[in-house]
């Protein structure tokens, strides 16, 4: 939790491995370790350090940055774990955000799956391995937003902030210029990157800063078939012709499952022939192969294709799409052309 009211969860131990009941569940220091145990008393999480300290001196404590740490009691404050190091879905002011050159791997703020489920989402937040720059990407692969530059990031006007590299590690870090404001980063279970200050006047987090600014940049935000346009909320919506893969997943603004056909033609059944519905997008999805090179036979080619799932012919060019079809960005007024196998 965080010191606002009612209080904010930003970090995370059991992601993956939730407890069915909070109040028979324990958190405790057992051999040198921070262990959670279920309502079994199986442990579900661990700390999973070799400790230096005493098995009996281990304890573990909240200090006023939110850093949870496990330390030894006795002979250190240094920390021998500590939940900085392994952030969720939060980087809070003071963490350091890093990219450890030894075992070449970067931090993740990695987004929850909704709003009620901190399980590891879609979205991720990472220190580029070479470059001055943080990047977020959709399924650990395809990178979507960079800051270009640090002022992209964050507001000189509230905040001061360091980049640091040297033979271990390269690393960022950010402090408010008042102690007293509560701020945090945070990568949002839509995919945006926002820098946030709680009020404590109206007890909600008001955001200084999003990133990418305007929803429909973050790929593939509507899941297969979904198409997300910026002018209207909800921002996602299904194709003509197809429907939430879950509707209570919609219906909690997770559109990350996409949609799917209403109903599926059957391959082969010339009584069942689709058609096609025609949409405007600001760029064609991805993972496309090109084919023939006339727009009639670029139809008909995926027409009689089971696997083909939409077609677009720009430039004498015809390109195929057998997958799902993802990162579609409606612009009707300057778009380009894309023709979608569906039934009507």
């Amino acid at each position: 939790m965080y010191s606002s009211n009612p209080p904010t969860i930003v970090w995370v131990a059991n992601r993956e491995t939730l407890v069915s009941d909070r109040f028979i569940s324990e958190l405790k220091v057992v051999d040198g370790n921070l262990v959670l145990l279920n309502e079994s008393k199986l442990p579900i999480w661990s700390t999973n350090v070799t400790s230096t300290a005493s098995l009996n001196s281990a304890i573990a404590v909240i200090l006023d940055d939110g850093n949870l740490v496990l330390r030894d009691g006795l002979n250190s404050f240094e920390p021998i774990w500590q939940s900085f190091d392994h952030p969720t879905n939060t980087l809070l002011p003071g963490a350091k955000f890093n990219y450890n050159k030894r075992t070449n791997k970067s931090q993740l703020l990695t987004s929850w799956k909704s709003t009620d489920d901190p399980g590891v989402g879609l979205f991720s937040l990472e220190l580029h391995p070479f470059r001055m720059m943080v990047i977020s990407k959709w399924n650990r692969s395809q990178q979507y937003w960079d800051t270009g530059s640090w002022d992209s990031l964050v507001i000189r006007a509230y905040y001061k902030y360091t980049y640091q590299t040297n033979e271990n590690e390269s690393y960022f870090t950010y402090y408010a210029y008042n102690p007293s404001t509560i701020s945090r980063f945070i990568m949002n279970v839509a995919g945006q990157l926002q820098l946030q200050i709680w009020s404590a006047s109206t007890k909600e987090w008001n955001f200084l800063s999003a990133q990418p600014e305007t929803q429909c940049k973050v790929y593939a935000l509507c899941g297969a078939f979904g198409t997300c346009r910026q002018t209207r909320l909800p921002f996602c919506n299904c194709l003509t012709g197809f429907m939430p893969r879950s509707e209570s997943e919609w219906n909690q603004s997770d559109f990350s499952g996409g949609c799917v056909r209403k109903s599926n033609f059957v391959c082969g059944r010339n009584m069942e022939k689709p058609d096609f519905l025609m949409i405007k997008v600001t760029s064609l999805p991805p993972n496309s192969f090109v084919a023939v090179k006339s727009n009639g036979k670029c139809r008909t080619t995926c027409l009689n294709n089971c696997s083909c799932n939409a077609y677009s012919f720009v430039g004498n060019n015809c390109s195929i799409w057998d997958g799902e079809l993802l990162n579609l960005s409606e612009d009707n007024a300057n778009g380009k052309t894309l023709y979608v196998k569906a039934m009507f």
